[in-house]
C-alpha cells in the first residue's frame, strides 16, 4: 500500500524521489486520503513531500512537532499548545502523527465545516477524551493559548484574569448548569452567541 502511494505521489517529480529513502512508516495510498480528507490529489502530493522533508521516517513524534510549532510562534511559548493539538491530531494514542493524521486534522481545520470545526475545538478543549469540558481543561487550553501569543497577547493577562475569562465563558456554555460542558452545549453556545465564537475559535488564528 505504501509503495504504491510513494509511486503516485512520485509521479510528477523526480524518478524514485521517495524509494530511496529508507522509513520506518508508509502512509496509505492517495486515493483513500483524497476520499478521507478535503484535498485534492496534487495537494497532498505538495504536503507529503514537505512532510516527508521534515520527518524522514513518515511520522513525528510529540518532541518534533513542538519543535516546528515553535517556528511559528517565536514570540511565546508554544509547548503547552502544540501539545494540546498534537494530541487532538494523534486519533490513536500512540505518541505520534502519521501523514494520514497530519492530512486528517488539517483538513477539517482548512476545508472543514462549521459543525466540522467546532467538533475539533471541542475535542481539543475536552483533554481527557470523556465527552466533557470542565472548567480546569477550559482554563488549561486558554492559559496555553495566552501563553502561545506571548508579548502579542493584549491586553497583558494575568492568571487571575485568565481564570475570570474563563469563568464568564464556562457559565455562559453550561446550559443546564451541572458543571460540565456537553458537545450539545458547546455547539449550541457557540452558534448563538457571536463572543462565545470568537473567544472559543482563537485557536484558529494560531495553526
Amino acid at each position: 500500500m505504501g509503495a504504491v502511494y510513494d509511486k503516485v505521489l512520485d509521479s510528477g517529480g523526480d524518478d524514485n524521489e521517495f524509494e530511496v529513502q529508507i522509513v520506518r512508516y508508509k502512509p496509505e495510498a492517495i486515493d483513500s486520503l483524497c476520499e478521507k480528507s478535503k484535498f485534492s490529489r496534487k495537494e497532498l502530493q505538495i504536503m507529503y513531500r514537505g512532510f516527508k522533508q521534515e520527518c524522514p521516517t513518515g511520522i513525528v513524534d510529540e518532541d518534533t512537532f513542538k519543535e516546528i510549532y515553535s517556528r511559528f510562534f517565536p514570540q511565546g511559548d508554544s509547548d503547552s499548545y502544540a501539545h494540546y493539538v498534537f494530541n487532538t491530531f494523534d486519533h490513536d494514542g500512540n505518541g505520534t502523527l502519521s501523514f494520514e493524521e497530519f492530512v486528517i486534522g488539517l483538513s477539517v481545520l482548512a476545508r472543514g465545516t462549521m459543525t466540522e470545526r467546532l467538533e475539533w475545538a471541542f475535542n481539543l478543549y475536552d483533554i481527557n477524551g470523556d465527552g466533557l469540558i470542565t472548567r480546569e481543561e477550559m482554563l488549561n487550553i486558554i492559559s496555553a493559548i495566552y501563553e502561545l501569543m506571548g508579548r502579542f497577547c493584549e491586553p497583558s493577562v494575568y492568571e487571575n484574569t485568565t481564570r475570570d475569562h474563563v469563568e464568564m465563558v464556562f457559565k455562559k456554555m453550561d446550559l443546564n448548569k451541572d458543571g460540565v460542558i456537553s458537545l450539545d452545549e458547546f455547539m449550541d453556545s457557540c452558534r448563538k452567541d457571536e463572543n462565545i465564537t470568537k473567544g472559543m475559535s482563537m485557536f484558529d488564528t494560531v495553526l
